[in-house]
């Protein structure tokens, strides 16, 4: 029975949306850029400060390092599709993080952040052999074809939450950013707000104050990736449509949207929104719904390469294309090279089993995906 119900949820989530008989597969895999944990000396401190692991990405999300693109890249050129191109990533990246070293000379009283290259600049000069060619590695994956990414906010944090437990000097908070950290923290104090969801908030009105962030964020994006974004997802998977007009104004045409929202309109209370690929709003921006999962590095008890098959398959028998969601901690290995390596054997295994498939596959970004969508819209 239970496979039953999994085989009716996979075709019942591809019923509805824009529709096309090529086989493309886009991964989508958010995070990228993002400063969560420092080192494995770092982990160590917090978890002996009492702050808990609560999840894969309390364990092992940190920065990528050289070896993590080397590695990556080494994977995802390993298979070609039909028209001779390798696998791609579209990472949805952050261009910003804490400036931990600017808010410890002012003892953590105000939140500083920092563009992508400076955090690489310093971290390469504490440890040249995790980080030394890892920006270098950044810029050849965006030349060569291997990571094309898009908008994921400025930070991967709230700023709301983030300055209230500065204020009140918050044992966890405080311990995690003398590590050079932004993990393990065990509640945000509001209900509808996770403390690394950028964009989520408490009263409606909270997101007025999103405007600036979200245009300061493009204009860094594009600082440092080197051209502009048109396809956002929020971090944490959240926002209200409040912001998507900043959005548009700044050049994005395409927003990620879960399939069935739970739209939060202020308060604690919620509206339920049905997405579909190829939906419109109504300033005529495009939602993409991620219709298949791949987390090869959280146990869930099944396999997981065999699993997301058979959520392509259920894509491609629609006629819809599988957009693949992962995150960076299923291909982290600076706390954990052990980590690292059972994502990226799962990477390969599921990239040569979609080529031998369906031997017309083909690999995009989602850049290439919504052109294609616009085209025919």
């Amino acid at each position: 029975m239970n496979k039953i119900k999994s085989e009716l949820i996979l075709n019942l989530k591809n019923m509805v949306g824009w529709r096309t008989k090529r086989k493309i597969v886009i991964f989508a895999v958010d995070d990228y850029g993002n400063v969560r944990l420092d080192s494995l000396e770092a982990r160590n401190k917090m978890k002996q400060a009492g702050l808990k692991v609560s999840n894969q990405f309390d364990a092992y999300d940190s920065l990528e390092t050289s070896l993590d693109l080397e590695l990556l890249y080494e994977v995802l050129g390993s298979v070609k599709d039909l028209n001779g191109d390798h696998a791609v990533f579209t990472p949805f990246g952050l261009p910003c993080n804490i400036d931990f070293e600017k808010m410890a000379n002012e003892d953590f009283y105000k939140y500083h952040f920092e563009p992508l290259p400076i955090t690489y600049q310093k971290l390469a000069d504490r440890d040249p052999v995790a980080y030394g060619r890892a920006w270098d590695l950044w810029r050849e994956g965006i030349r060569d074809g291997y990571m094309v990414p898009q908008f994921h906010g400025r930070e991967h944090l709230n700023l709301k939450v983030f300055e209230e437990k500065l204020a009140n000097r918050d044992e966890e908070v405080m311990t995690a950013l003398k590590n050079r950290s932004y993990s393990s923290i065990s509640q945000s104090d509001y209900p509808t707000i996770s403390y690394t969801a950028a964009f989520d908030f408490w009263e409606l009105d909270e997101n007025k104050r999103f405007e600036s962030i979200i245009t300061d964020g493009l204009d860094a994006f594009e600082r440092v990736f080197g051209y502009r974004s048109i396809h956002f997802n929020p971090p944490g998977g959240r926002e209200h449509p409040l912001i998507h007009k900043t959005l548009n104004e700044a050049g994005v045409k395409f927003i990620d949207a879960p399939l069935i929202k739970r739209e939060h309109t202020g308060k604690g209370k919620y509206r339920t929104v049905l997405n579909h690929t190829g939906k419109k709003n109504s300033l005529g921006q495009i939602f993409i719904v991620r219709n298949v999962v791949f987390e090869p590095t959280e146990d869930r008890g099944f396999d997981w390469v065999q699993y997301t098959l058979r959520q392509i398959e259920a894509a491609f028998r629609w006629n819809r294309p599988a957009i693949i969601s992962s995150h960076r901690v299923n291909f982290c290995g600076h706390i954990d090279p052990e980590n690292r390596q059972k994502g990226l054997n799962a990477l390969e295994s599921l990239l040569n089993e979609i080529v031998t498939r369906w031997p017309d596959a083909e690999f995009m970004n989602s850049k290439e995906l919504g052109a294609l969508i616009l085209e025919k819209a």
